[in-house]
């Protein structure tokens, strides 16, 4: 059963920008802080982002400045707006529930980031 399903990435030259979508279901997106995470190849997936039921938003540090993250409660989605990409970003971006950091979900498939030198 898919729980999140996340769109938006692509291939963006570096100082470019995208918008990751993430959809899930009421029962999820109105109980749950949200987040985004990525996964460096090599590296241990990391949360990005995250925003509560109320709004309230964190960042990781390579995200601060640069990455917003936000909500529309109509459409249960969450968005991650990636500006000022650098090469270093490329990865796969995951929604996700957070929970003190931690995912509570089962992984959706992710969407890719490539950002190009």
């Amino acid at each position: 059963q898919v729980q999140v399903k996340e769109s938006g990435g692509g291939l963006v030259q570096a100082g470019g920008s995208l918008r990751l979508s993430c959809v899930t279901s009421l029962p999820i997106f109105s109980r749950s802080t949200m987040g985004w995470y990525r996964q460096i190849p090599g590296k241990q997936r990391e949360s990005v982002a995250a925003i509560t039921t109320d709004g309230r938003t964190t960042y990781g540090d390579s995200a601060k400045g640069r990455f917003t993250i936000s909500k529309d409660d109509a459409k249960y989605t969450v968005y991650l707006q990636l500006n000022n990409l650098k090469p270093e970003d490329t990865a796969v971006y995951y929604c996700n529930t957070n929970y003190r950091g931690l995912p509570g979900l089962r992984w959706g498939q992710g969407t890719q980031v490539t950002v190009s030198s």
